[in-house]
């Protein structure tokens, strides 16, 4: 091959990588936690039965007088205890699931106690 044609093959390579890596982001799926119900008591449940990827997103639609979402470990999910992670307080937030396991919890009292947290392991 010459090596000008060279130069073309590794153009159209790169061209290629590109969009496959920009399909991956296209291919993410937005759930609303909840659904019309939205972040509420009882939503534990909610993620049976669906398959996440790392990438989707979770869209966490609430009054955020009375509720937030806070990002947690496995061990603050089991316990609806809250040591670190993100507070999110928006009332409509949006937020990227990553490869694993994902908590989420209500951190106001009692609400994570009845069942406002979802566990989900993207693949």
């Amino acid at each position: 091959m010459a090596p000008q044609g060279r130069g073309r093959a590794i153009v159209v390579s790169i061209l290629l990588l590109g969009m496959l890596l920009h399909c991956g982001n296209v291919l993410a799926a937005t759930y609303t936690v909840g659904d019309a119900g939205g972040w509420t008591f009882n939503v534990v449940g909610w993620p049976n039965g669906k398959t996440f990827r790392a990438g989707d997103v979770l869209v966490f639609n609430y009054n955020p007088a009375f509720h937030n979402v806070v990002g947690v470990g496995k061990n603050g999910y089991d316990t609806c205890t809250v040591s670190s992670g993100q507070t999110f307080q928006s009332g409509s937030d949006q937020i990227k699931l990553v490869q694993g396991g994902n908590y989420f919890i209500c951190s106001f009292p009692g609400h994570c106690a009845n069942n406002m947290k979802i566990a989900i392991d993207a693949l």
